[in-house]
């Protein structure tokens, strides 16, 4: 997630998925919107007979192994049937402006914050405070206000989030003598001492085009601070201002440390470097990454918060990305779509899902952490203790300006470093975008 975890929109970054997700071939909108509302054979939205349709962008074998999981309990608990529509995950974000105009599911998986709030606004989903008011004591203020649109409705079903930190494999560190960095001087002299030991410090990867937004995010909240993130995002501070040209001229510093051909390889081609000790760090979700290593090999892996540059903000801030579910427009069966959400909001729900993704963690108050391995009560623990929690740079902005603007400008900037360029450019198309 990504979060999200979780999430792109590069056209041709993964073949879609053999089976229901090939139906929703690049350009074949109205087909598969067809085939969605056709799935539920409910009536006028009132009935609680028929089938559930579900669009879900899980698709990486283990979240989406996790989620059927889910879908199955519910099918158990409450004795209906429910049909999930499995896409391809930066397909199904790069249509999900025509396919919720068009004939959706009738629930569907989505992100929270501002992206959440952009569909809500644009009337493209059903309010669900009557969800919430089942649901609601199950979850702690911060993750209401994070389901919770400008209009002051429901319009989310939190699953599960995941932090944004830098991982590493503690057999290697505990090999070589590395230690956790506290300061952007102490990282640095870390990846040099890397470099000398013939690993790639940073496995950095950005084919995808979305992993890049988490190392902006990340060094523009140490530098700059959570709420200047957070008025850029939403562009009451110009992307000229000299704070965000710092942070390209910071983010330079890394480029010697990083991976080669970073435009041209994965995110899972680039956790797969950490896990097969090629790399010593990679700056990731640590679900993500969790989701490409060995069962094994999890039990090796950990994290930190990317250290401290300025000691005004200190480690204050993170991204956490909040995976869920929303409610379209016009559910071809609502009672059931209301079902399923009110199940999807308790820990029952999401302890079936973390079952079989073993890697990200509840969001709701009285989820049984007992069952978390070392990796997952770690991530728990600085969501928790981190004071200022951030959804990721493409659901705190407008999707038509992370998409392909900031997408474009940042691999832009991969390529050719020039941090004047790349302010100019996001300024200029923001001017346009957010009028």
């Amino acid at each position: 997630m990504t979060e999200s975890d979780r999430p792109s929109l590069e056209l041709n970054r993964r073949n879609l998925l053999k089976g229901t997700a090939g139906v929703f071939a690049l350009g074949a909108m109205s087909p598969l919107l067809a085939a969605c509302g056709g799935s539920s054979s409910g009536g006028g939205g009132g009935s609680a007979s028929g089938t559930l349709s579900i669009g879900s962008n899980y698709s990486d074998a283990g979240v989406k192994k996790a989620f059927a999981s889910v879908a199955a309990d519910w099918q158990k608990a409450s004795g209906k049937k429910a049909h999930v529509n499995t896409v391809d995950h930066n397909t199904f974000q790069d249509k999900i402006q025509q396919y919720l105009q068009g004939t959706p599911d009738d629930v569907f998986s989505w992100f929270a914050g501002y992206r959440m709030k952009f569909f809500a606004k644009q009337n493209l989903a059903s309010p669900i405070d009557d969800v919430w008011e089942k649901i609601g004591a199950n979850f702690p203020d911060s993750i209401k206000a994070a389901a919770k649109a400008d209009d002051g409705h429901y319009y989310f079903v939190p699953l599960y989030n995941y932090p944004w930190v830098m991982c590493y494999r503690k057999s290697v560190w505990a090999d070589k003598g590395y230690e956790v960095p506290a300061t952007w001087d102490d990282l640095i002299a870390l990846n040099k001492k890397m470099a000398s030991d013939g690993l790639t410090p940073i496995s950095f990867a950005d084919k995808d085009g979305w992993p890049a937004m988490g190392t902006f995010d990340i060094l523009n909240m140490r530098m700059n601070g959570y709420q200047f993130h957070v008025d850029l995002m939403a562009h009451n501070e110009s992307w000229t201002d000299k704070k965000v040209v710092a942070v390209f001229d910071q983010w330079k510093e890394l480029f010697p440390y990083y991976s080669k051909n970073v435009n041209g390889i994965t995110w899972e081609q680039g956790a797969q470097a950490l896990q097969n000790k090629k790399a010593g760090m990679m700056f990731q979700g640590a679900g993500q990454v969790g989701q490409q290593f060995t069962p094994e090999n999890l039990k090796d892996l950990a994290f930190f918060p990317f250290p401290e540059i300025d000691p005004s903000h200190g480690t204050d801030s993170i991204d956490a990305p909040i995976d869920g579910f929303m409610m379209s427009k016009k559910p071809k069966n609502k009672a059931l779509a209301t079902s399923f959400l009110e199940y999807l909001g308790t820990a029952k729900a999401e302890a079936t899902y973390l079952a079989s993704d073993p890697t990200d963690v509840g969001t709701a108050s009285n989820y049984d952490e007992s069952s978390y391995n070392d990796l997952q009560k770690a991530s728990a623990e600085i969501i928790a203790k981190t004071p200022n929690i951030a959804q990721f740079l493409d659901r705190d902005t407008r999707p038509d300006f992370a998409y392909p603007t900031v997408q474009n400008a940042l691999q832009g900037f991969i390529s050719n470093q020039d941090s004047g360029k790349a302010t100019s450019t996001l300024e200029s198309q923001a001017k346009a975008i957010f009028v």
